[in-house]
């Protein structure tokens, strides 16, 4: 009990430091707590057009990362996840090879190559970036999914007459909702984080929430970095939050959820 106390304050504590500087107006040594409590630094923050700029871009560059890399990635993971084929490791080892690659080294590989092709500096070329990381968690994450799939629900949908589209939709997508919805989010909370590759291949013209942080951080100003760290967590952990409320009731329907997916072939 006592080990689990010590680790919870460990993990709140850098939050708690976090709040008590973005809430505070005047706050210095030896005083334990800011003697002065304020808004002003989240008011400030939403009300520049950067700041809100940066918050959107951000959203919409993870939204669509997430995305493609799910697109992408899935018939990767099926074929892994379902199959046995001579260089099967090759292939993981391939997959793998982002992860384990000094990010610097990929980071500037991939802005010698937008600067060539004419994407460096903008959105199109930072989510091609975003994808090179992400891809990687999505597949294996698709693939532990697909070790575990049973194929059986597909052929008796088509032994029922339906489509490979209406299979697809209504049998594969409903029994790899929870998978993917991980997957997913392993994606987003990647792209959402990257500051180096937004940096390297953005050029500076595209203004994202890490890019904003991190110019913020050179700045100085304790009370402005807080807040704009707290707003930088606040998506990720309200859509983690959001995933696995969704995932404790998706367990609780599985069951049902399978029988409805042949019924509704009839």
């Amino acid at each position: 009990m006592k080990k689990n106390l010590l680790i919870g304050i460990a993990l709140l504590a850098p939050l708690l430091a976090l709040g008590l500087f973005a809430f505070s107006r005047r706050w210095f040594y030896p005083d334990p707590f800011p003697v002065e409590w304020t808004t002003q630094a989240f008011s400030r923050l939403l009300s520049d057009s950067r700041t809100l700029k940066a918050i959107l871009d951000s959203l919409l560059l993870a939204l669509i990362v997430s995305l493609l890399s799910l697109i992408i990635g899935y018939p990767a993971a099926r074929v892994i996840g379902t199959r046995d084929f001579p260089g099967k490791k090759w292939v993981w080892l391939a997959i793998f090879i982002p992860t384990v690659v000094p990010p610097l080294a990929i980071g500037m590989g991939l802005s010698i190559l937008a600067l060539q092709t004419g994407l460096a500096g903008t959105r199109f070329g930072i989510i091609l970036a975003h994808i090179v990381p992400t891809l990687p968690y999505t597949v294996f994450t698709l693939a532990g999914v697909f070790e575990r799939y049973d194929e059986n629900f597909e052929y008796q949908a088509l032994a029922l007459g339906a489509s490979s589209t209406r299979i697809f939709f209504t049998v594969t997508l409903r029994l790899l909702t929870p998978g993917l919805a991980v997957a997913g989010l392993f994606a987003f909370l990647i792209s959402w984080s990257q500051y180096l590759l937004t940096l390297l291949v953005g050029g500076g013209r595209v203004l994202t929430l890490p890019v904003l942080l991190f110019s913020a951080v050179s700045g100085g100003n304790p009370t402005t970095i807080s807040a704009l760290s707290l707003l930088f967590l606040a998506p990720p952990v309200l859509i983690i939050a959001a995933t696995a409320r969704f995932l404790g009731a998706h367990r609780v329907l599985r069951k049902s959820k399978k029988c409805f997916s042949l019924c509704a072939l009839w």
